[in-house]
């Protein structure tokens, strides 16, 4: 769904959203991507970071960044993309994920790039679990050596990815939270943050929603994952940053607290994770 539908619900210049994951490289986006984005600030937005999810889409994170000052990238291989046609990890570099890797090494050193990511575990789809475990280990070791944080994919992977986190410690953000409000809290304070989409306000977002409640707001991010997880009420449509509104509503309801500082603080804390 087109953004204009919505301009009497979302326009807010009163509001600071600061969407920590979102893919607008998507084809899901074509024909009417500059549309989407142009009206974004409006809608309080004043960062997103754009996540490639292998080298194609790292380069375009990086280009899409370089055409708004808003806009931030991260570049990664995404554990689905091993066994995508339509990902470079395949096409180009034929499961060649280390010859792929290197490729994108330059690109952390731009400025515009904060992050590694996306990059994960994921056992719901049909992805060889040695590849993908050697594989996020090396984006691991790779946010590291460049002093980055890191954007984790954790899908139905909780034990192997909980066990590479403790091993590696690093700063980031485990990205669409699924796990326990006790997972939470440890991963907490080994200095990760938490990013909460869409999904926590889902009916059966039980797990979130006692995650979002063990959790101090300083612990916090909003992302949308665009175009998909948008929130109620527009679950199944389009989603885009504007939407994290009705995100950070439900975590003010669950904390407790007015909405703007549920955005003040998750945009705070983006930013001080981040750099920018």
């Amino acid at each position: 769904m087109r953004p204009g539908g919505f301009r009497g619900v979302f326009e807010r210049r009163d509001t600071i959203i600061f969407d920590t994951h979102a893919h607008y490289t998507s084809r899901r986006f074509d024909g009417h991507r500059d549309e989407v984005l142009d009206s974004l600030p409006a809608q309080g937005v004043c960062g997103v970071v754009e996540c490639g999810v292998d080298l194609a889409t790292s380069r375009a994170a990086l280009a899409l960044a370089e055409t708004r000052p808003w806009v931030w990238a991260a570049a990664g291989v995404h554990p689905e993309s091993l066994i995508e046609d339509d990902a470079s990890t395949v096409y180009e570099f034929h499961g060649d994920w280390r010859a792929e890797l290197a490729a994108i090494e330059p690109l952390y050193g731009d400025p515009r790039v904060v992050a590694v990511g996306e990059c994960g575990l994921d056992h719901h789809w049909p992805v060889p679990e040695d590849a993908q475990l050697a594989l996020f280990e090396a984006e691991l070791a790779a946010a590291q050596e460049h002093s980055l944080p890191i954007l984790v994919h954790d899908r139905e992977a909780h034990a192997e990815t909980y066990a590479l986190l403790k091993r590696y410690r690093p700063r980031g953000i485990l990205h669409a939270f699924s796990g326990s409000a006790d997972d939470a809290l440890w991963i907490a304070r080994q200095g990760m943050l938490l990013g909460f989409g869409g999904a926590l306000t889902f009916k059966n977002a039980r797990r979130a929603v006692e995650a979002v409640a063990a959790l101090s707001l300083e612990n916090i991010v909003l992302e949308t994952d665009c175009p998909y997880m948008a929130p109620e009420p527009f679950r199944g449509k389009e989603c885009h940053s504007g939407m994290i509104r009705f995100t950070a509503q439900k975590v003010a309801d669950i904390k407790q607290v007015p909405l703007e500082e549920v955005l003040r603080i998750t945009e705070q804390n983006a930013r001080a994770l981040l750099g920018v």
